[in-house]
């Protein structure tokens, strides 16, 4: 056994303070994606909660959606600029008043305002937190390790919210899905400052203005076009986001310097990270549907059936991390890419007998653990090979592509889906779509990231 594997096998191990700083910068996210995935389920007595129609119904989520993207990209350079924990510590107070806001809302006004605040929050607490992170622990297993506990938390978070959010709005009301985040915020926010250091300011603080402005409001105009199917909001997004790239390449002090964004694994990784955002979120879509109007379960029924192949998720999660330090990121990423792309195809070959939960679940299951796999991997290569002071900018850019991803992906499969008179017609175009996607972009991967592997084996 060669000196490389042994040292593949030895497990990490984070010391007690380690722990308590990993527990509280995961810990919001886990939050974050409970919440996110109750008030999914909580969709329809938010709305008779506030007055608001069904129609009104996907602005609950746009509303968030919108912020969190658009942002994300500002916000990760700004904690690179102004200071990690200090953009976190704001996070989680921003996150408090909205939370509050949300939770006493009386009218859809108060409720949507609470969901971009919410938005807001998000788009500052990811970069940050992860960014926190990368800097805490250098490049190598620990990293890899506590990005694994990342994914496993992230996972099992959105589980733990479908699993309960049901229950917990029956039992406490559609409130509780706002209230729940204000203890766990309070607590990190106490916490924080003594766990954490906060991360080291440049001498000269320089924002770049022109591009702040122009790459959030063309992402904000281009998310906006997809949610709405606006051809005017989506020429804006792409002419801003055009101008973006022009005052890049001219400005002293760019927010995102045009070397980075070039770069194989920052290019590349993130590529992937859309693909690996978009398809399998869409795809749970598409199977909530199926389950339900097809199959005709119950929401709570669908909860629990997803809720089986999600700890799936989470034990990936917790092994991805081995994985990379054995295997590298490209082969990891590549393959999660794949698993996750292959194992949908038995779905397009499902039908309206219950009997076909025989084949959903273990395909969901083997689906789900290549996902989180790659999710893992992806974080790890569009955060690796950068200084600490660019980690900001680079746990950003991850955060505003799965955010962009996350947004856009249901419209865009649920668009393919609606081309067909037939519901499960709909449904199974949209699936071949979705596995051609993403075996096309894992090939895609594999050989941008040739480069990158050569230089480092």
């Amino acid at each position: 056994m060669s000196a490389a594997t042994i040292e593949a096998d030895a497990a990490p191990r984070f010391d007690a303070r380690q722990r308590l700083i990993v527990l509280v910068l995961l810990g919001a996210g886990f939050m974050l994606a409970v919440d996110f995935s109750i008030l999914n389920v909580a969709l329809p007595a938010v709305g008779s909660g506030v007055g608001l129609g069904v129609g009104g119904l996907a602005w609950v989520t746009s509303a968030y959606a919108l912020p969190a993207a658009g942002f994300a990209l500002l916000f990760g350079r700004m904690a690179d600029l102004f200071g990690r924990r200090r953009l976190f510590l704001t996070a989680m107070v921003v996150l408090i008043g909205a939370s509050l806001l949300g939770g006493f809302a009386v009218n859809p006004e108060m409720l949507l305002t609470a969901r971009a605040l919410q938005g807001v929050a998000t788009a500052m607490a990811v970069p940050a937190s992860l960014s926190l992170l990368t800097t805490t622990f250098a490049e190598g297993a620990l990293r890899e390790r506590a990005l694994g506990l990342n994914g496993a938390l992230l996972s099992g978070g959105f589980t733990v919210g479908a699993l309960v959010g049901g229950v917990l709005v029956d039992l406490l009301g559609w409130r509780s899905a706002f209230f729940i985040n204000v203890p766990v915020a309070v607590v990190i926010l106490l916490l924080t400052p003594f766990l954490v250091r906060e991360s080291s300011l440049p001498g000269r603080v320089r924002l770049d203005l022109p591009g702040a402005v122009t790459v959030t409001g063309g992402l904000l105009a281009l998310i906006y076009a997809i949610i709405e199917r606006n051809l005017v909001a989506g020429v804006a997004g792409v002419v801003l986001l055009a101008a973006f790239w022009a005052i890049e390449l001219r400005a002293p002090a760019p927010l995102a310097p045009v070397r980075i964004l070039k770069r194989p694994s920052v290019k590349w990784g993130n590529l992937a990270g859309l693909v690996i955002f978009t398809m399998e979120p869409a795809m749970i879509f598409l199977m909530t549907l199926y389950l339900q109007k097809v199959l005709g379960f119950s929401a709570l029924a669908t909860g629990l059936i997803f809720g089986v192949p999600g700890l799936a998720s989470v034990a990936a999660g917790v092994i991805a991390g081995r994985l990379i330090g054995r295997f590298g990121t490209r082969a990891v990423l590549t393959t999660g890419m794949a698993v996750q792309g292959l194992s949908t195809i038995p779905l397009v070959f499902l039908g309206d007998d219950r009997m076909a939960l025989a084949i959903l679940i273990p395909a969901l299951f083997i689906g789900f653990f290549g996902h989180v796999t790659a999710i893992v991997a992806y974080t790890v290569t569009g955060t690796s090979g950068l200084p600490d002071e660019e980690q900001g900018l680079a746990t950003g850019l991850t955060s505003m592509t799965q955010q962009v991803a996350v947004t856009i992906g249901i419209p865009i499969l649920s668009a393919v889906a609606a081309t067909q008179s037939v519901e499960l017609t709909g449904i199974h175009l949209a699936l071949v779509v979705n596995v051609a996607v993403t075996l096309a972009a894992a090939a895609l991967v594999w050989y941008g990231l040739r480069r990158r592997a050569a230089l480092t084996h």
